[in-house]
């Protein structure tokens, strides 16, 4: 495998001939049928990091080497031209982290001191793969559901470590300095005001943490959380603020169970800052990182009858407002505190 670089859209694509990804996306049981992710001692997974457990768990959230992963923490990049083209090695790390030790306990379904400890660990491994120079973007992200790309049936989450920033990310970080240099706030704490505000696209609020319907959605119900207080980094925010990460825990359930209403199938992503540890001698948007960017949950629902209608010449169609889909949502009951939280 390795990485090809798109001159025109700047996107880095991961490629290769017949990678071996069959077998791997129902589950990962062994001949004897038990969950691999389940074991404690007989896995044959490389683990690399854990949480504590919690009511006599061996533990309760674990980072664990993707068993096919698509990047290798071994190496250099060795970048280097064909042409007019960029290509390079896949360098990074690829995970699967482990959200609960039970099989049948989602993030939805979890308690909030379950999610908590899952939250620490995504904070934990982001911060520790940023150590590395190498590394530019640490993503994590959840695909739930045959339609997502989901692989695993145990409950889980993945990291991507990555030498380049994503493009999608990129167009937040040009977009956000942007904002900044023009009128010296975070765009996204404006949004934020003006939401909260108004009253109109607002889904939940939860301590120093709010769910909303953002003002131009992309599918319909997609839900974004935020940290009410201005934070570029989940994973600092997360480690110095210990203590909110259960108020954060308690809205990323209930805004599940809101959007499990409308559908089971969903993405989730976390957007927080690149690695600005080591800052980019030649990209400017490393400059002012702290005071323009602001980490971010992304929840996009995948809706069956409408996945047809969510572009339309290279332009997002939403047959739903966000006002609508916000008053919906709340509308949603949901479970008011889990045995354990």
């Amino acid at each position: 495998m390795e990485l090809r670089k798109d001159p025109i859209t700047r996107s880095w694509v991961i490629t290769g001939d017949d990678i071996a990804t069959e077998g791997l996306s129902s589950s990962t049981a062994n001949v004897s049928g038990i969950c691999e992710f389940c074991s404690v001692t007989t896995s044959n997974l490389h683990s690399v990091a854990s949480m504590a457990g919690l009511a006599g768990a061996p533990w309760s959230a674990r980072a664990v080497v993707h068993p096919a992963p698509l990047y290798h923490i071994e190496g250099e990049t060795t970048r280097r031209g064909d042409g007019i083209y960029d290509r390079m090695r896949p360098v990074g790390a690829h995970e699967v982290l482990l959200e609960n030790y039970k099989h049948d306990r989602q993030l939805w379904n979890s308690s909030d001191a379950e999610i908590e400890q899952f939250l620490m660990l995504v904070a934990q491994r982001i911060q520790d793969l940023k150590l590395d120079t190498r590394l530019k973007y640490v993503s994590v992200f959840k695909n739930y559901g045959k339609s997502a790309g989901q692989e695993f049936e145990h409950p889980n989450s993945q990291l991507t470590a990555t030498t380049f920033v994503p493009r999608r990310v990129l167009y937040e970080l040009r977009a956000a300095r942007e904002y900044f240099v023009a009128k010296e706030r975070c765009v996204f704490c404006d949004i934020l005001a003006q939401d909260i505000r108004q009253e109109l696209r607002i889904v939940e609020m939860r301590g120093d943490y709010i769910a909303v319907c953002p003002y131009a959605p992309r599918v319909p119900y997609e839900t974004w959380i935020l940290p009410r207080t201005h934070e570029a980094s989940f994973e600092r925010h997360g480690l110095n603020r210990h203590g909110s990460l259960r108020d954060l825990a308690a809205l990323l359930r209930h805004t599940l169970q809101r959007i499990r209403s409308v559908s089971e199938e969903f993405h989730l992503v976390l957007h927080t800052s690149p690695n600005s540890l080591h800052r980019s001698s030649t990209l400017g948007y490393w400059k002012t990182i702290d005071e323009d960017y602001h980490w971010h949950i992304e929840i996009l629902p995948v809706l069956g009858s409408k996945s047809k209608s969510y572009t339309f010449k290279e332009v997002y169609y939403s047959p739903l407002t966000s006002e609508t889909a916000a008053k919906r949502l709340r509308e949603v009951n949901v479970d008011v505190k889990l045995p354990g939280s």
